[in-house]
């Protein structure tokens, strides 16, 4: 089992099937443009950066678990703290 984990405490939301495919059109009209880029951020001008959602959610361990303390609705659920870091770990921790 690898032993690997993010760097970083973020959930990102890639799974959308609209979002991957803007960014594929996006990647394929800078890719496929043959004059020159004049500087480095003109790329944007070919595509609409607006019908790319890229959706960052940040959470440290110790967020969860004031979360987990302070929250109603997650002990409502019968969730137990370990629980509770297990899906932390799960969308924010591993790979």
């Amino acid at each position: 089992m690898s032993r690997s984990v993010k760097k970083s405490p973020v959930w990102t939301e890639r799974y959308t099937p609209g979002t991957r495919w803007n960014k594929r059109q996006a990647s394929k009209a800078v890719r496929r443009f043959t004059d020159d880029v004049q500087n480095g951020k003109w790329y944007r001008k070919l595509f609409c950066s607006w019908n790319i959602c890229d959706y960052r959610f940040f959470k440290t361990k110790h967020q969860a678990i004031h979360e987990w303390q302070t929250s109603r609705w997650l002990r409502d659920r019968l969730l137990t703290q370990a629980e509770v870091m297990e899906d932390w770990e799960k969308f924010y921790r591993r790979k």
